[in-house]
């Protein structure tokens, strides 16, 4: 028997209900894990970022502009939270000056760098469009202090400082002993914070990219720190500015001034910087900056005897993971900078052979594989 007309119309607005709502639930399912994915890569999201969540929460009042830019510290503040720039809260030195380890009152560690120099707004302003960037291979710049005769930039801490401190063999027992995969996943760290600053609109070229400024957190994610303070040291228009590089064996020797850095010249930094990872030794000490030969040949002709690849790896890695890690290397030390690499192919090299390593050593087992014979190395 046909139902009646009116029991028909009301079942089939029932199910076209049913139907809008199941639509509706999984459009929302489907934007939420597109937008944790989007912001998976940078650490960041649409929202108002954790820390300055936590200053809210503390009393501050968050407007467009301080967001956008960056806490402004008093001096009082910051002489609190160092225990008044104490010589035991005294962590390091580095191109800004002192670097102090501090403890704000809302329970936030950070690192507050601190040089003498005159109030200036561009300083400022500068700091703020530093302070945008957020990528958690990045070490992110939290505010500033201009008071009292001092520039200070406040920085996150990262409790396990710089690579270096884990890195060189200094003839002590390391306290961390980095094994060849530990030390792919730093590079690959500070190869993804680098090609961050490299796409960013305009480009953000570091110019001063070197080991030391490759920092570690508690969980060893490494991170690059000081990008964009050349222009806080060298000041923004022109005056007093050094018109040379300086001598660093990090430098490409291509270049002979700043304003010639370029994306290219970041990754000869990065190259050399993969050089120390190798050897476990400071660059400056293997061969010296005024060393006319190029620094790609030079790591050719040594490498070709084994020599240089830092005993303290052990058998902890493959001979075809340590070859292509080579390879890369000696191309991104290339004297053309077009046949340089991007950051983001030499991020994605490095995840590859990190990929493979892991998948071959747990087949055969860590402390199995031994290097090849360093002729092999440059040989296909």
């Amino acid at each position: 028997m046909a139902l009646p007309t009116a029991v028909v119309a009301g079942i089939a607005a029932a199910v076209a209900t049913l139907l809008l709502a199941a639509a509706a639930v999984a459009a929302a399912w489907w934007w939420r894990r597109a937008r944790r994915s989007r912001t998976s890569d940078t650490g960041s999201s649409e929202t108002t970022p954790p820390a300055l969540v936590e200053w809210g929460r503390c009393g501050r009042t968050l407007s467009a502009p301080e967001y956008q830019g960056a806490r402004q510290f008093s001096l009082e503040e910051l002489a609190h939270a160092t225990k008044n720039f104490g010589e035991a809260n005294l962590v390091g030195a580095g191109s800004f000056g002192p670097v102090y380890k501090g403890l704000l009152l809302d329970g936030t560690v950070v690192a507050v760098k601190r040089r003498v120099a005159s109030p200036r707004q561009d300083f400022v302003d500068e700091v703020k469009r530093l302070s945008e960037i957020w990528h958690r291979n990045v070490v992110t710049l939290i505010g500033y202090c201009q008071e009292g005769g001092l520039q200070m930039l406040v920085f996150e801490y990262l409790p396990n400082g710089s690579v270096c401190g884990h890195l060189y063999d200094t003839g002590k027992e390391s306290m961390t002993r980095l094994e060849f995969k530990q030390r792919l996943s730093i590079a690959i760290g500070a190869a993804k914070g680098l090609n961050h600053l490299h796409s960013l609109v305009p480009p953000l070229i570091h110019k001063g990219f070197k080991t030391s400024n490759v920092l570690v957190d508690e969980n060893f994610i490494a991170k690059v720190a000081d990008a964009g303070i050349d222009r806080l040291l060298r000041g923004f228009d022109g005056g007093g500015a050094p018109s040379s590089c300086s001598s660093s064996i990090y430098q490409d020797p291509e270049v002979h001034s700043l304003s010639q850095l370029s994306e290219s010249s970041d990754v000869y930094s990065f190259a050399v910087f993969l050089l120390e990872l190798i050897t476990g030794k400071e660059a400056a000490s293997l061969i010296s900056s005024e060393q006319r030969e190029p620094l790609a040949h030079w790591m050719e002709a040594h490498f070709s005897s084994n020599e240089l690849t830092d005993p303290r790896l052990g058998g902890s890695f493959t001979s075809e993971g340590m070859k292509e890690l080579v390879g890369l290397t000696s191309q991104c030390l290339s004297t053309s900078a077009r046949r340089r690499p991007r950051m983001r192919l030499i991020a994605a090299e490095l995840d590859r052979i990190l990929e493979k390593e892991m998948t071959l050593t747990t087949v055969m087992g860590d402390g199995t594989a031994i290097v090849t014979l360093g002729s092999q190395l440059f040989t296909s």
